[in-house]
């Protein structure tokens, strides 16, 4: 049985949600605050609240469960970094996201 990288889950969802605040985020992801709170200090969440994670955070639920060494996986961390930063304007960070679509398409 594979475990989740309860670290790497726990960092990429602080890089997302930068300084919004955790009742924010737990609304848009669908979860509880508390929920979200525990994941974030290196909890494991229960299945249900994993999903969601995963799906607020763009990535596949076995991201977190299996080493991110193939091309789709690397895409995704970079277009969750991309979303994540917020020193880029949305439409900059939008295009550059679409841009790396393209390309890693066309290399398939």
């Amino acid at each position: 049985m594979q475990s989740i990288n309860i670290d790497a889950l726990s960092k990429m969802i602080k890089s997302k949600r930068s300084d919004r605040g955790l009742r924010e985020v737990a609304k848009e992801v669908g979860i509880s605050l508390s929920t979200l709170s525990r994941v974030e200090n290196g909890n494991v969440p229960d299945i249900d609240s994993y999903m969601k994670l995963c799906k607020w955070l763009e990535v596949s639920i076995d991201f977190f469960t299996s080493p991110s060494q193939n091309a789709e996986s690397k895409r995704q961390v970079v277009v969750a970094n991309l979303r994540a930063d917020k020193t880029l304007p949305k439409k900059v960070s939008e295009s550059l996201i679409e841009m790396i679509n393209l390309v890693y398409k066309s290399v398939k």
